[in-house]
């Protein structure tokens, strides 16, 4: 059973690495192409480019990685199928079972490194890349209107205070710039605004502002006051965690982080099913590398002794493209008719499974 599992393990092994060391330079090539136009602005250097093009690398593999497995296994087991090699491995007593067992053990590899990448690799990187940017072109806009946020200060004597916060733009050295903060009365009138040109969070909830105007109002006579500072320390229930959940974008977030803002946006009774439907996504797309496994192994009781193996590998990238397909789908079918996030990010990985699975049973049964 070793040299089973060495043989099959050697040949899947071998073409998963080759398909995705060569979508990794395809990918490569094209983020690259991609970035030439942003070279001269404001600083953006060639060697810029090229550093910002490879921090995207490792989320591009965390991407492909499940097609990549998809195709490199349908290649090893259509080559020992071609080959009758697979069949001889059968006569000697390897049953589908068996098959599907060494597999199965080979996905738990598979996914174990896409969970490793996609959740410290890749954010890591992401963030370094938005950074270099920020810093290349002194700022980056965060989205057309800017970040909302909203929180609720507590008093020991009075209601909750709601407060809306408006971030313009992520500044070069990471901090955030045209801050806006709104403190509104239990009557949801505007009591106090606070506009600071830059600021910096940390975990506490405390923001240091600097360049800070003040605006007051008492609504009970009608009074309006300004003032102005250099610094100002707000102290609220925004995390640094929190705010850059917000300001940055969702791959340099990891699948703690996800459902951390998520549950805020819960608690602040703010619109959090499409983080709720990414943080599913991204605790379950791991699993999908078993999916791949399952809609490989069926290729392997395909008796194909001259040729068909090119088609093969196109239906398996066929099979892997309408895979990545449905499943962006079903996010945004998931927050239209409002599925529970859990299955719109686990309706598409389930699907799959189920026909390869039947696939494979129909093929050990009848073929």
């Amino acid at each position: 059973m070793k040299t089973v599992r060495r043989l099959i393990y050697r040949e899947v092994l071998a073409a998963v690495a080759f398909t995705t060391l060569a979508f990794l330079a395809l990918m490569f090539f094209f983020d690259f192409v991609d970035q030439l136009g942003r070279i001269g602005r404001t600083g953006f250097t060639l060697s810029a480019a090229l550093l910002s093009t490879a921090l995207e690398l490792p989320g591009r593999f965390y991407e492909l990685f499940p097609i990549t497995v998809l195709i490199g296994s349908i290649y090893a087991l259509s080559r020992l199928a071609q080959s009758s090699e697979f069949t001889i491995l059968r006569t000697a007593g390897l049953g589908p079972g068996r098959a599907l067992a060494l597999l199965t053990a080979l996905g738990v590899v598979f996914a174990s490194l896409t969970f490793v990448v996609g959740d410290w690799l890749a954010p890591t990187a992401a963030q370094k890349s938005v950074k270099l940017r920020a810093a290349a072109s002194g700022g980056l806009n965060v989205g057309a209107a800017g970040a909302w946020l909203r929180d609720r200060l507590d008093h020991e004597a009075q209601a909750p205070t709601p407060v809306s916060v408006h971030v313009s733009r992520l500044g070069a050295q990471g901090e955030l710039e045209g801050v806006r903060i709104y403190e509104f009365d239990a009557q949801g009138r505007l009591k106090r605004r606070i506009e600071a040109a830059s600021a910096r969070a940390d975990e506490d909830g405390q923001w240091q502002l600097r360049n800070v105007r003040v605006d007051r109002w008492d609504n009970e006579k009608g009074v309006a006051q300004q003032e102005s500072a250099a610094t100002l320390v707000w102290t609220g229930n925004l995390k640094a965690s929190v705010v850059s959940a917000a300001v940055l974008p969702v791959g340099t977030m990891t699948t703690l982080e996800l459902w951390r803002y998520s549950r805020h946006l819960s608690r602040q009774d703010q619109a959090f099913a499409q983080h709720a439907i990414a943080f599913w996504k991204k605790a379950l797309y791991p699993m999908a590398c078993f999916v791949m496994l399952g809609l490989a192994l069926p290729f392997a009781y395909l008796h194909a002794r001259g040729g068909g193996i090119s088609w093969k590998v196109f239906g398996g990238i066929m099979i892997g493209i309408s895979f990545m397909v449905f499943n962006n789908l079903s996010s945004h079918l998931g927050l239209l008719q409002g599925w529970s996030p859990w299955v719109a990010a686990a309706a598409p990985g389930l699907l799959y499974l189920m026909l390869s699975l039947g696939a494979f049973a129909w093929l050990v049964r009848y073929r």
